[in-house]
């Protein structure tokens, strides 16, 4: 975080540079000399978002990196955990959302983001996170990764970031109920790979949930509501953030705010009996 003073004859003002850093990134870019990446903390970019509509409208190839997205983000407090990110760069049209669960995902997504056209955004953690995939994992724009599955899979979770941990889990947890899950990773939200996500709903019976470190609004669930908005047969369950949170540690309040392991292994455990129920 960085700050500047600014002085004139009778004012003296503080101003955070979030939207000059914006600023500098797509006039650097107009030179097309660089690929240009900003980086700060996920909840800065909202003041930048004139910024941002404008490098948009303006066809700007510009990378933007946000760390401590969510709740993960801990002590420091609701004021600096990025929850509605995803909503704001969603909005552009422009716009790639990716969002890496692991040290191998984010330095694949950097190499996207640098020869993606558009408004490349990047949304990170804060917390340390396990390696999920292989360092020769390829990776691409708008493709999905299958990261846990059986043939007998009854529910379709997908995840992404912290939750994606959680996810899995919750499914090594479930197995031993003799509950079987399949879990995927967007790692794209915008855009989302839609078809291979309903494509495995679809071999789960239609079953699936979604959980993300983000508001309810404008986040993960509601991408995939869009996508699945005109496909039938399909029961679509979400976790997310509803309200505003305080301080605490990242997994107290995960639990708190219903999006850690114990609630996705209980709302899976819910929507199978539903559909028992509804037999």
């Amino acid at each position: 975080m960085s700050f500047r003073t600014v002085e004139s004859p009778g004012d003296r003002t503080k101003e955070i540079i979030c939207q000059k850093r914006v600023s500098v990134a797509i006039g650097c870019a107009a030179r097309e000399r660089n690929v240009v990446f900003a980086s700060t903390l996920a909840s800065f970019f909202t003041r930048a978002y004139d910024q941002l509509r404008m490098a948009a409208i303006s066809e700007s190839n510009i990378n933007l990196c946000g760390s401590h997205c969510g709740l993960s983000t801990g002590e420091e407090g609701p004021s600096l955990m990025g929850l509605e990110d995803m909503a704001m760069f969603r909005t552009l049209p422009t716009a790639t959302i990716f969002y890496p669960s692991d040290g191998v995902s984010t330095e694949k997504a950097v190499e996207l983001a640098a020869t993606t056209k558009g408004v490349c955004y990047i949304r990170t953690s804060r917390q340390d996170n396990s390696i999920i995939y292989n360092s020769n994992e390829d990776f691409h724009v708008g493709q999905a990764k299958v990261v846990y599955q059986s043939k007998e899979d009854q529910v379709t979770v997908v995840a992404a970031g912290v939750t994606l941990h959680e996810a899995l889990a919750a499914a090594e947890h479930l197995k031993k109920e003799r509950i079987s899950v399949r879990v995927i990773d967007p790692f794209t939200i915008k855009p989302l790979d839609a078809k291979t996500i309903i494509d495995h709903t679809r071999a789960t019976r239609g079953r699936i949930l979604t959980v993300e470190d983000h508001y309810y609004e404008g986040g993960l669930g509601e991408a995939m509501s869009s996508a699945m908005v005109n496909e039938s047969g399909f029961n679509l369950h979400r976790l997310a953030v509803s309200h505003i949170p305080h301080s605490g540690k990242p997994h107290e309040l995960l639990k708190m705010h219903g999006i850690d392991r114990d609630a996705i292994a209980q709302a899976i455990r819910k929507m199978l009996s539903s559909s028992t129920n509804a037999k």
